[in-house]
């Protein structure tokens, strides 16, 4: 590529004076310098591209077989360790506590240790935890589930920040393909773990088995921040580093959007199987019907992601998911039995909204550090106010004696979520 000095110096003459004659060829020479020093950066950026995209998938599917491999091996677990009803509903509690407390912390080690070390060292961390929670007694599997679930927290925030400067042009495709390889990775938690246990002789084997993928991710990783010729780092702009968004409403409201679609999330994910089998539902049929609400995602995450970031505003297609999962649950509220499937479909469209929180948490934000900033204000808070979900939906049934003040309540969340998602597709910036 050569850049022409006539279209940098407009000449006033059809002749230049020797000043100006040098003047153009000195700017035409470090212009041209500049474009040589680009190339090799650039290059080694798409050549990395491709290898980061890798990266990224495999480090998602890692976030959360951790957590949905428990369910089904959960008994077995408890009769093994003799462990009371009080420590699993610790168990199953602790991942979206920690998903608070260690997600705001995510961008404070960025800062600190660069984005690419930090992602590196939670995939460590969580491997660690995968081996440690099989080792030993009930408090060692608490432990170790604390240690593995901090550091899928601190992914959690960091890859939309990866997202968000390494794939500038491609937000909506790569937030997609992430999102879709989280969910799939979630699935194949749940459906592969229980064949492990069979083929490995034991629970123990089976959880710590998932190890694995973390380390390969880990590799990838590596290999990914190397071919780049330098680590994904979100660097503290003289602008805007250390500045707090506590004080930013657009920052309060994407955090409120994030944390009430996952409160939802969680109830469903919960106590929707329970709900169906008081309808009448199989258990076999109430469980495959939550997988369908988790498969369907996928697809969604691959195709709405990408089509919505194009546009200006994301606030119709969040709407639209919005209104597809009251529906479902208007459904389960009114009668849960009569067309189970349908209101599954629903309330999974409706759940896929999560894809398109996360791609407004990158869009929202006009550099890597404030992306940090607000995916972890957004999860950190998040994931807090969606820990509240299940428990409250499930002393409202205790103290009704039904579903129908829970779902009236849920659908109450619904309609706040939709308002809240609509303010936060709006084309602002923080």
């Amino acid at each position: 590529m050569r850049v022409d000095s006539r279209d940098s110096v407009p000449s006033t003459s059809a002749e230049t004076t020797p000043a100006a004659s040098g003047y153009a060829e000195r700017l035409e020479l470090e212009l041209e310098g500049a474009v040589e020093d680009a190339q090799p950066r650039r290059a080694g950026v798409i050549a990395g591209g491709a290898l980061l995209a890798v990266a990224v998938v495999l480090t998602a599917l890692n976030l959360r077989p951790a957590i949905t491999s428990v369910g089904p091996l959960l008994a077995e677990m408890r009769d093994g360790l003799g462990a009371s009803s009080v420590w699993a509903g610790l168990l199953t509690t602790l991942p979206g506590l920690c998903f608070a407390g260690a997600g705001l912390t995510a961008p404070l080690l960025s800062r600190r240790f660069g984005i690419g070390t930090a992602i590196g060292a939670a995939l460590v961390v969580l491997s660690a935890g995968l081996v440690l929670r099989v080792l030993d007694g009930p408090y060692v599997v608490l432990g170790g589930t604390l240690v593995a679930t901090a550091g899928i927290a601190l992914v959690n925030v960091l890859i939309p920040v990866v997202i968000k400067d390494s794939f500038p042009a491609r937000i909506g495709m790569m937030t997609g393909v992430y999102t879709a390889a989280l969910q799939g990775g979630g699935a194949l938690g749940s459906a592969v773990t229980p064949p492990l246990d069979t083929a490995l002789g034991g629970w123990r084997p089976a959880l710590g088995s998932w190890a694995v993928l973390s380390g390969i991710a880990f590799v990838a990783w590596i290999l990914a921040a190397r071919g780049t010729g330098r680590a994904p780092r979100a660097e503290v702009s003289a602008a805007g580093g250390g500045r707090s968004l506590l004080r930013v409403p657009l920052a309060w409201i994407v955090t409120i959007f994030f944390g009430l679609q996952a409160f939802l999330a969680y109830v469903v994910m919960g106590w929707l199987p329970q709900v169906l089998m008081d309808a009448g539902v199989s258990k076999g049929d109430a469980g495959l019907l939550l997988g369908l609400i988790s498969i369907i995602a996928v697809p969604i995450s691959l195709i709405v992601p990408p089509m919505a970031a194009r546009q200006g505003s994301q606030s119709l297609w969040i709407v639209a998911l919005g209104l597809c999962g009251f529906a479902g649950m208007v459904g389960l509220l009114v009668a849960p039995g009569a067309a189970p499937l349908v209101w599954s479909l629903l309330v999974g469209l409706g759940m896929s909204v999560f894809s398109l929180a996360l791609t407004v948490i990158a869009l929202r934000a006009r550099s890597g550090e404030d992306t940090a900033r607000l995916s972890g204000m957004a999860q950190g808070f998040g994931y807090l106010l969606a820990a509240v979900g299940p428990f409250l939906f499930g002393t409202l049934h205790d103290l009704t004696g039904g579903w129908t003040v829970p779902w009236l309540v849920m659908l109450a969340v619904y309609v706040a979520q939709i308002l809240f998602g609509f303010l936060a597709g709006r084309p602002r910036y923080i």
